[in-house]
């Protein structure tokens, strides 16, 4: 297990750390990789994020009527100058 000790600096208005080579291979972290980032107990864990952009049908199953509004178009006949 590669262990290290390492400083917090600032970045802009945030803080942050460098990762170490060895640490991120260990972690097979790789560039622009998206990582989730937790807290539990006290301490930091970061670990790879889901890969990929979810489907359609992931998006559908997670779409919920109450919190979204519902319907986004109603049947409520001529709206403007239609032709039937």
């Amino acid at each position: 297990m590669a262990e290290v000790i390492l400083d917090i600096k600032q970045w802009g208005n945030s803080l942050g750390v460098r990762l170490p080579a060895a640490i991120a291979r260990e972690a097979h972290l790789h560039l622009d990789q998206r990582v989730r980032m937790t807290v539990q107990g006290g301490q930091v864990i970061i670990a790879p994020a889901p890969d990929g952009t979810p489907t359609l049908e992931q998006r559908l199953a997670r779409f919920d009527p109450a919190r979204h509004g519902g319907e986004v178009m109603t049947d409520t006949g001529r709206v403007g100058a239609e032709r039937w």
